[in-house]
């Protein structure tokens, strides 16, 4: 199978919007920076940026994420309605998850916000970044990262908590998934600015409903148990003490 390329990516590809013009590079520091400089020089919605190999990709919370060879690192360029921007971590965690069930046959869950577990581990990380105009979005960028053909154990820092869909690089099993995320992220992102649909879809696979957690974000922890999860991605936990205390952003972990 030969290495990846936009021709191989697109052939069969029949997306609309997102894919139909696709940039991919050997090696990139970041697809997100990538993809943010084509924003801001006009690059059409749905654009898409892949790298082969990821050397200084992040994830949330200023966190790194690796990216080698055999592993999947893109972005995507949106121009969505401010009022679209909540939906879009639904829209990337589901794509990929839906995606990777449909490829390898993996049950997938998610871990709030997005995080594509499977067996509870780690197999896919998403990054939403925007700029804003005042009240308008000059363009959102979506970066997925999905463990493809990553040796897990060969990194102590992730060897516990992450997994990989392959422990060598794939191509074939890469082509087939870009394709199938990039199938079902359209397929989502049509369905706004109505995205009802979306969050139920979204909500019914949150592993952590229901189940104790600790969230953190800056210097503040709260322990308890998830109760629910509101329209907006809004986290609504249960503490120790009976309060029911809100989680906008930050992490959370499943205990126990």
């Amino acid at each position: 199978m030969p290495e990846l390329s936009p021709y191989l990516i697109m052939k069969g590809l029949k997306t609309r919007v997102i894919g139909q013009k696709i940039l991919y590079f050997p090696t990139l520091p970041s697809t997100m920076d990538t993809a943010r400089e084509q924003a801001r020089l006009g690059a059409l919605e749905g654009t898409v940026v892949i790298t082969g190999e990821q050397t200084a990709g992040r994830g949330r919370l200023d966190r790194s994420w690796l990216s080698p060879k055999g592993n999947i690192a893109l972005s995507i360029i949106l121009r969505p309605d401010i009022s679209s921007l909540p939906y879009l971590i639904m829209i990337a965690s589901l794509a990929a998850a839906r995606s990777i069930e449909t490829i390898t046959g993996e049950k997938t869950q998610i871990k709030w916000p997005n995080d594509v577990l499977i067996t509870g581990k780690k197999v896919c990380g998403i990054l939403i970044e925007n700029e804003l105009k005042g009240n308008k979005v000059s363009f959102s960028v979506t970066g997925i990262g999905i463990n493809t053909g990553l040796k897990v154990a060969g990194y102590k820092e992730i060897a516990d908590t992450a997994i990989s869909l392959s422990s060598a690089p794939d191509s074939g099993l890469r082509l087939k998934l870009i394709q199938a995320l990039l199938t079902e992220f359209e397929a989502l992102y049509l369905l706004l600015p109505q995205g009802i649909q979306i969050y139920e879809s979204w909500r019914g696979r949150l592993v952590t409903l229901g189940k104790k957690v600790r969230a953190t974000w800056g210097e503040q922890v709260i322990e308890g148990v998830a109760e629910s999860v509101d329209e907006d991605g809004t986290l609504f936990i249960r503490d120790e003490g009976g309060e029911v205390r809100k989680v906008v952003a930050g992490d959370v972990t499943l205990r126990g």
